[in-house]
């Protein structure tokens, strides 16, 4: 789960200085409340909107589980404890869960369109997220059923375009080989002859960026050739889009990275609503 402090971060962005209206208006009084989903699909973000709610002393009871495939109406999280906490963690609580789903839901669909073409090929993410919200970016993609790729620059070395401006691709994999045993070295190309290049030069994943469907397949067929397909892993990336899916799941390749599993997030619509009627008044 995503730790503690950096959830209370947000709390903390949204209200800085205290939530003024509920403080003012609202009495010190007990409620009930119900999380319902008002979308169809993948939730997720329930974890890490319970650990929040319990920060803060309101009882939760979670009727659904964060993986789950889940339909309009249905009740996610039943909450019971102080209203001017429950309206404190509102806003926040169903930001975390409607982007996160949103996130689950379209790795969802992206990892059973692939399955159905190559059922060994994976679908990744990738460091296109937004800033602050990595860790629940990529934690939604794993929910989704897919693989998060790397975390950050420190995770693996990633030879792209921009350092093969400045440092030939052979010389650029033996520095990295150098360095460290313990990081595989992945290579980005956009032709045939740079794939086999890389593969010859020892990369261990080589990255087919921006390459149609049929360029993957002359890629796949130049090292097979060579005898160097079993060597490496071989990832598509470059503006997948889902219709796109199908077609590369065929070509022979492992993994289809996609940045729009989170650099464009349809969010899940998600509500939160207070029980009339079950409100009791605190008595110091």
């Amino acid at each position: 789960m995503i730790p503690i402090d950096d959830l209370l971060r947000f709390v903390r962005e949204d209200a800085p200085w205290g939530d003024v209206t509920s403080e003012a208006v609202v009495p010190d009084v007990s409620c009930r409340a119900v999380v319902r989903a008002k979308d169809t699909g993948v939730v997720a973000g329930l974890e890490e909107a319970r650990a929040l709610f319990e920060h803060f002393g309101v009882a939760v009871r979670q009727r659904s589980a964060d993986g789950r495939l889940v339909a309009p109406g249905t009740v996610l999280l039943e909450l019971e404890g102080r209203a001017r906490a429950i309206l404190l963690l509102e806003r926040t609580a169903l930001n975390i869960i409607g982007r996160m789903s949103g996130i689950a839901t379209r790795t969802r669909e992206a990892v059973e369109a692939v399955r159905a073409v190559a059922p060994d090929v994976r679908v990744a993410a990738t460091r296109k997220t937004a800033p602050g919200l990595r860790m629940l970016d990529k934690k939604a993609v794993v929910v989704g059923g897919g693989d998060p790729h790397r975390y950050s620059l420190s995770d693996m070395i990633l030879i792209k375009d921009n350092h093969l401006a400045l440092v030939p691709l052979a010389e650029a994999v033996r520095k990295a080989k150098a360095q460290s045993r313990y990081r595989p070295v992945e290579v980005e190309v956009e032709t045939a002859r740079d794939a086999v290049e890389a593969a010859v030069a020892g990369a261990d994943i080589i990255l087919l960026d921006n390459m149609t469907p049929d360029a993957v397949r002359e890629a796949v067929g130049a090292l097979i050739a060579r005898g160097l397909r079993d060597r490496v892993t071989l990832e598509v990336s470059g503006g997948v889009a889902a219709g796109d899916l199908a077609g590369y799941a065929a070509t022979g390749i492992d993994i289809i990275s996609m940045g729009a599993l989170t650099h464009t997030v349809k969010n899940f619509d998600v509500s939160l609503d207070i029980l009339k009627g079950v409100c009791t008044v605190r008595i110091p």
